[in-house]
């Protein structure tokens, strides 16, 4: 891990386990380090390192969203394929953000949105505000 840049994001969460659970099937590991009322994921591929720590008070989903960019339409099924039953809801083509992508959208515990999206094509359209969208993308 020392070797490179990471990313690092830190979230507040109201139950940690089911925190935990959730990013486990998200990620597809579970996390690195466990502790009363903290969890940390060093995840590898994308470089990040997210951690979470129980604070109810302080938990602000309506920051905007987080978003995975997988680097082909198969990894997005993949990806697809192992989140199924937490998956929101799926577009495909939608321009958003001034991008052409296939995506889908998955909600934690706490209600932070997460795109897992595959990008298509650079657009100069930004489709932010149509029906699907107003709780997602850029919105």
């Amino acid at each position: 891990m020392q070797n490179k840049n990471y990313f690092h994001i830190s979230l507040h969460v109201k139950q940690l386990d089911r925190t935990v659970s959730f990013y486990s099937k998200l990620f597809g590991q579970e996390p690195g380090k466990i502790k009363p009322r903290y969890a940390k994921f060093i995840l590898e591929d994308p470089a990040l390192v997210i951690s979470f720590s129980t604070s109810p008070k302080n938990v602000a989903p309506s920051f905007g969203h987080l978003g995975l960019l997988v680097p082909d339409a198969k990894s997005l099924e993949d990806a697809k394929s192992r989140l199924s039953e937490m998956i929101a809801f799926e577009e495909k083509g939608v321009a958003c953000c001034y991008a052409v992508q296939d995506k889908f959208w998955v909600t934690d515990p706490d209600g932070y949105q997460w795109e897992v999206y595959h990008f298509i094509k650079d657009t100069e359209v930004n489709d932010t505000y149509s029906s699907t969208l107003k709780k997602a993308c850029c919105a």
